[in-house]
């Protein structure tokens, strides 16, 4: 009978390690300057923190946001902007209709239609996206990211 129940229970843990499926993050603008500022290495941490295959979203008037960082602020910026572009190539970058308001908008709109936690250190956005149910993920202490609800 032991055995059985140890059988069972095997089996049992190799199907739910099996159905897991690759889990889309959505990216904010500073989600990407994050590596600069604090030296977290963001897509290592989000690996570690999810405990499972993700995949980093981008949407366009998030790369547009910072394309135009890279090529109108100040030098510092521009140059920071430029790292952040190279981060990105690294992520999925989703076409989205532009709602006419922020890129913050388009990421709201985004995260409530798809069900899709959020990487973000934007307060405002992390309090109407907590508002929808929807996680987010953030730095803590400039040291590690953490999870805000259940994904």
């Amino acid at each position: 009978m032991e055995t059985n129940r140890v059988r069972t229970d095997k089996i049992g843990m190799s199907k739910t390690t099996l159905t897991k499926k690759t889990l889309k993050v959505i990216l904010d603008s500073n989600a990407l300057f994050v590596q600069l500022q604090f030296k977290i290495d963001i897509f290592q941490e989000l690996k570690a923190l999810l405990n499972r295959n993700f995949e980093p979203i981008l949407i366009s008037p998030v790369r547009r946001e910072i394309e135009r960082m890279a090529e109108a602020d100040s030098p510092k910026m521009r140059k920071e902007a430029s790292y952040a572009l190279k981060l990105a190539e690294k992520c999925k970058l989703v076409d989205v209709e532009q709602t006419g308001g922020s890129p913050d908008d388009d990421i709201f709109t985004a995260a409530s239609e798809w069900r899709s936690p959020v990487f973000t250190n934007d307060i405002q956005l992390r309090k109407r996206l907590r508002n929808i149910n929807v996680p987010v993920i953030y730095v803590r202490q400039k040291s590690r990211l953490e999870i805000d609800g259940r994904l």
